[in-house]
């Protein structure tokens, strides 16, 4: 299954797209592809590395999506989660119109939220740069953070709760 994740290709900065998971499954990954466009370069002509979050971004927001878990559903369900850990490990640059493929999966959920991601050349397959992301769960009402992720995230990640 392929579709349109929501980046700024409407706008006209670059292509996206998505692939799914096995129908029945539950999705713990999913991939986007995108085009460096030029207004992402630095004065070294190279992707800036403040772009990387965004990207990383887009990955995101595509799994979130495929879970039927993204951010309006989140604030629906009663919790915020804000990112409070970001890594980013740069092995290579990116260069203007370069084709790359993010790659974001979930690795933890029973405490926190953690996505890996990877940045790879869509052509090459080679890895540019891995990452990662933690998140965790604040109940919107009383502003607490949890410290075991709501029961939602277990029944949207189609796992039984511990």
């Amino acid at each position: 299954m392929t579709e349109t994740a929501a980046t700024p290709a409407s706008a006209g900065t670059g292509a996206a797209s998505q692939s799914g998971s096995r129908a029945g499954a539950p999705a713990l990954g999913t991939s986007v592809e995108w085009v460096i466009p030029f207004h992402d370069l630095d004065p070294m002509d190279i992707c800036w590395h403040g772009n990387y979050v965004r990207y990383f971004e887009y990955a995101r927001t595509a799994l979130l999506q495929q879970l039927g878990y993204d951010y309006p559903q989140m604030r629906d369900s009663g919790y915020a989660w804000p990112v409070i850990e970001l890594h980013i490990r740069y092995a290579q640059p990116l260069r203007y119109q370069q084709r790359i493929q993010i790659t974001a999966a979930i690795v933890e959920w029973e405490n926190r939220l953690k996505i890996r991601y990877e940045i790879r050349d869509a052509d090459s397959r080679k890895r540019l740069t891995h990452g990662h992301t933690v998140q965790v769960a604040v109940d919107m009402l009383t502003h607490e953070m949890c410290f075991v992720s709501p029961p939602v995230l277990f029944e949207k990640l189609g796992i039984a709760q511990p």
